[in-house]
């Protein structure tokens, strides 16, 4: 590791409090309900075809962030072309994609594998551990150390990570177990957000892994707010944002307990409840953001500008537009006919503008003349969903 490791910690009273106090619950639950109340009444915007489109756009969404967190990310566009199978000819950059692509395959199979299994329980972050690394060839999943990656696998030797130095190895499945007892029951909407918050850190904690860590406590993180949340928002797109605010909030919940006001456990309270604030504040920030998008008095403006917009280099595109594709976002597919009707242009302009439409990924069809629903391209996202994926339209290098 290239540095000696100092003092471990074996055993599991020293990551106490792994839950906060009553008083801090107290303090936290309103906040926790909040962030409820406005994601359930999310799940009922737009319509599920819509909701459908905007849910894989957030899953490409996690796997650039998460990734972009660990110092891997590729450009959106490459991620694009990778699910087209469509790879780079430099190996670096075709690695990354891969990465990419490994992060959500495994957000699909682990949304799909969960159940009724609690997501916050130890074997579950394993099996995110072993669903992303197992998707990726062993020259893909080398630490930094150049080591290989095993997946699923606990770490077997001892390690340190920054300041911070883990459990020892023969003792993580004590740590485990314990965040078992305090994560895995069943809890109200509430409660558990506040406990994905704890099994967050206190995962990245343990670091049960050699590495990919973060990576595997991310998914697990969405995964246990995947029933409420609807995969329409994620907490990594604000980690992302801001990533020395994310590492300077886990950093301070690694402290130790600072004196007789500091609680009552071996490491700082007020540093645990300062990263559990910062946890529900992304939540928070990442709800409304997406509640604001989806008013759909803003959707129709922001489609009505994409399509003036693009009129003005591609006649091809005209206002005629904005009435049926508002249609499709809020009530869902449209036969063609249907959707030509809306547009009130006749049958053959009509039909140019749906190919064009079509071709550009603004509407979508499963096959050549079957109803057609709302597509989200990227190169449309700045103006449907601005901020929602800046990264886009940067340039690639």
């Amino acid at each position: 590791m290239g540095k000696e490791i100092g003092k471990m910690y074996t055993e599991v009273h020293q990551f106490e409090p792994t839950l906060p106090s009553d008083r801090l619950w107290a303090e936290l639950h309103p906040i926790a309900e909040n962030i409820v109340v406005a994601s359930v009444k999310l799940t009922g915007k737009a319509h599920s075809t819509t909701r459908t489109a905007i849910r894989e756009l957030v899953r490409q969404m996690n796997s650039y962030y998460s990734n972009r967190i660990e110092g891997q990310s590729t450009h959106p566009i490459n991620i694009a072309k990778a699910l087209e199978d469509k790879f780079s000819q430099r190996p670096d950059e075709a690695r990354l994609q891969r990465i990419a692509i490994a992060h959500i395959g495994a957000e699909q199979a682990l949304e799909a594998a969960m159940g009724d299994r609690p997501p916050l329980m130890s074997d579950f972050l394993i099996e995110a551990h072993r669903e992303m690394y197992g998707r990726l060839a062993s020259a893909d999943r080398l630490s930094d150390d150049g080591l290989e990656i095993v997946p699923g696998q606990l770490r077997t030797r001892d390690d340190a990570v920054g300041d911070h130095v883990a459990p020892t190895a023969a003792s993580l499945t004590r740590f485990l177990s314990r965040m078992d007892q305090q994560y895995g029951p069943a809890r109200g909407w509430e409660q558990t957000l506040i406990a994905a918050a704890c099994a967050h850190h206190r995962g990245a904690w343990v670091h049960p892994f050699l590495d990919g860590n973060g990576r595997a406590t991310r998914l697990q993180t969405h995964c246990a707010l995947w029933k409420l949340s609807e995969g329409l928002w994620s907490p990594s797109r604000g980690f992302a944002r801001d990533t020395s605010r994310y590492y300077a909030a886990l950093k301070a919940a690694d402290a130790a307990r600072q004196g007789d006001y500091d609680g009552r456990g071996n490491l700082s309270e007020k540093g645990f409840s300062a990263w559990i604030h910062y946890f529900l504040s992304i939540c928070q920030d990442q709800v409304g953001y997406m509640t604001k998008m989806l008013d759909l008095d803003g959707v129709r403006q922001r489609i009505e500008a994409l399509i003036i917009q693009r009129g003005v280099a591609d006649k091809a595109y005209r206002r005629e537009a904005i009435l049926p594709l508002f249609h499709v976002f809020a009530l869902g597919p449209v036969t063609r006919g249907e959707f030509s009707q809306m547009t009130g242009l006749g049958e053959r302009t009509a039909r140019t503008l749906i190919a064009k439409l079509l071709q550009d990924g603004l509407l979508l069809a499963d096959h050549r003349v079957g109803p057609v629903r709302m597509g989200l391209p990227l190169d449309a996202l700045n103006t449907l969903f601005p901020a929602l994926y800046p990264e886009v339209s940067q340039p690639m290098e």
